[in-house]
């Protein structure tokens, strides 16, 4: 007889595949984001990620597998940025997972920073998740952003160089970049290396999951600085994809 999967739902299985439990509260939370989800994909081009497995794994668990460090201690007071935010992954997911953490979300998008923002209102998080609509290039170099955050977070935004540019001006000198990947070869490991050297940081390490109910393998890369990120990065919009670092 097959196995019967439970992965279509908030089940136990999918937190003991993440090694984590949250409590019923956050659990009603995920499901009222599925909810919202459902409601602000008929109106806005969010995300087609909302039913079943493609919600619970593709997204709440792949948002929040990343950070299992951070769950164990979900209370410890962080400032945590998404950039590339979308329909709100995986920031409002984290938002919801890691309760002493405050949030920044940027997208470019008006209609899914909108969307993104009511959402969160919603759920109640509105105390701790900004919604920014801007271009992250310039982001990176505001005061209130530039050297700010604890974590710095992109998923499926542009290649590993490019993410890095982003990403690596907004940390503290203590925190950390949490690059979303898929496959990842020792070529995309080169490439992020070189890119990383006038970024003044590094490679933590890179680690590989593979997706419940057979939807894929992730890759998640930590970088951390190594001092202050020259004033010159992230250079102007648009920049940093036409001519990644390290090319």
């Amino acid at each position: 007889m097959p196995e019967v999967n439970t992965f279509y739902e908030a089940g136990p299985d999918l937190w003991q595949c993440l090694g984590w439990q949250p409590k019923d509260i956050q659990i009603a939370q995920f499901k009222k984001l599925q909810a919202l989800l459902r409601h602000w994909n008929s109106r806005v081009n969010l995300t087609r990620l909302v039913e079943s497995e493609d919600f619970w794994i593709t997204q709440v668990f792949d948002s929040l597998w990343p950070l299992e460090n951070e769950l164990r201690n979900p209370d410890l007071p962080r400032r945590c940025i998404d950039v590339g935010t979308g329909g709100g992954f995986p920031g409002l997911a984290v938002a919801i997972a890691l309760p002493g953490t405050t949030l920044t979300l940027v997208d470019s998008v008006g209609r899914k920073t909108a969307a993104v923002a009511a959402m969160a209102q919603s759920l109640g998080l509105e105390n701790r998740v900004e919604v920014r609509t801007e271009r992250v290039e310039l982001t990176g170099q505001k005061r209130g952003c530039r050297g700010q955050f604890d974590l710095a977070l992109a998923r499926a935004v542009a290649t590993s160089p490019v993410v890095a540019e982003y990403l690596v001006p907004l940390l503290t000198l203590q925190g950390q970049a949490l690059l979303y990947r898929g496959h990842w070869s020792v070529e995309d490991e080169a490439n992020l290396k070189r890119a990383l050297v006038p970024l003044k940081a590094k490679l933590v390490n890179c680690k590989q999951v593979n997706l419940p109910a057979g939807r894929g393998v992730r890759t998640l890369v930590r970088i951390k600085p190594l001092g202050p990120c020259p004033k010159s990065y992230p250079r102007s919009v648009g920049l940093p994809s036409r001519l990644p670092l390290g090319a």
